[in-house]
């Protein structure tokens, strides 16, 4: 048996949440769908799906396998199209989405430049800090910034995103620093709104804990990351915010980084696009772009500062 089809089916069944509805999509019975899972499955040695009347769920083991196969599948997909497009061009829409203040420096900036190589395709982009639904509103791709548990999506990272604890030099003479990340409760912390998505507050590693949230609370509070970054730049407290935003400030000078030894493991910065079986041209090409973009090293360095 195929084993690149064993892995779309096993992706397919696991997006769509049964297997008949994965049968459907391929015009095949249910029951060789469930065939190749089982080949799969003893093919591997271990459980990817629970299976009962009623529903289907991913093991733990499957939910990771999941996200290997979608990248696998996709970057199949794209070697293909770079051999078989041979002199082919991209036309169409372009419709793309990413976080507001991500998309201002890093993606905003790429779309003229692709535009410029691909003359033929047009492009929409939209910035918001909400989690689109690309499916449902007609989006192509997404950059995001962050892990995130949406498996009807294929993800492929980017490049590595790590936050930070920052405060100016003259903040950090007045009020002294901080050496635990309890110690924050005597700071000023400038901190996110309750009304904003980052809920679980800031992150930390802990050598008695693990992985440990805590939500600081501070004189000042904002819905606007950007706001939070220029208050802190301007020494009104300490912020936790993304290499993205501050590598530049930390390189001058102008901000330091505090609890360094206290901080978490970075999360991804992902390109994410609806599972399609012949994804459009100018969507492979957009994504080998970004892949292409944000391999380059020292890219935060390289990003025009907003302040």
């Amino acid at each position: 048996m195929d084993k690149l089809k064993q892995l779309e089916s096993f992706v397919s069944v696991a997006t769509r949440g049964s297997l008949t509805a994965a049968a459907r999509a391929e015009g095949v019975a249910p029951a060789i769908m469930g065939r190749r899972l089982d080949a799969l499955e003893e093919r591997l040695g271990v459980k990817l799906l629970v299976r009962t009347t009623r529903r289907m769920s991913l093991t733990h083991e499957g939910s990771a396998f999941l996200e290997d196969c979608q990248r696998l599948l996709a970057d199949f997909a794209n070697a293909e199209a770079s051999v078989s497009a041979g002199g082919v061009k991209a036309t169409g829409h372009l419709r793309i989405t990413a976080p507001a203040g991500f998309g201002r420096r890093h993606v905003a900036p790429l779309v003229p430049e692709f535009r410029g190589q691909h003359q033929d395709v047009t492009i929409s982009l939209n910035l918001s800090d909400r989690v689109v639904d690309l499916a449902g509103e007609g989006f192509d791709c997404a950059v995001r910034v962050g892990d995130f548990p949406d498996s009807s999506l294929v993800s492929v990272r980017l490049a590595d995103n790590r936050r930070l604890c920052v405060a100016t030099p003259g903040y950090l003479q007045r009020h002294g620093t901080p050496e635990h990340p309890h110690d924050l409760l005597r700071f000023d912390c400038l901190t996110l709104s309750s009304d904003a998505s980052q809920t679980r507050g800031w992150a930390f590693m802990l050598a008695e804990a693990g992985l440990t949230h805590f939500k600081p609370a501070g004189p000042l509070d904002c819905s606007d990351g950007q706001v939070l970054h220029d208050w802190c730049v301007q020494g009104w407290g300490i912020a936790w915010r993304s290499t993205w935003e501050v590598e530049q400030e930390i390189a001058s000078g102008r901000l330091v980084e505090v609890l360094a030894g206290f901080a978490a493991p970075p999360n991804g910065i992902y390109a994410v696009f609806p599972q399609r079986k012949h994804l459009p041209l100018r969507v492979r090409l957009w994504i080998d772009f970004l892949k292409q973009h944000f391999a380059r090293g020292h890219l935060w360095m390289a990003a025009a500062p907003t302040s």
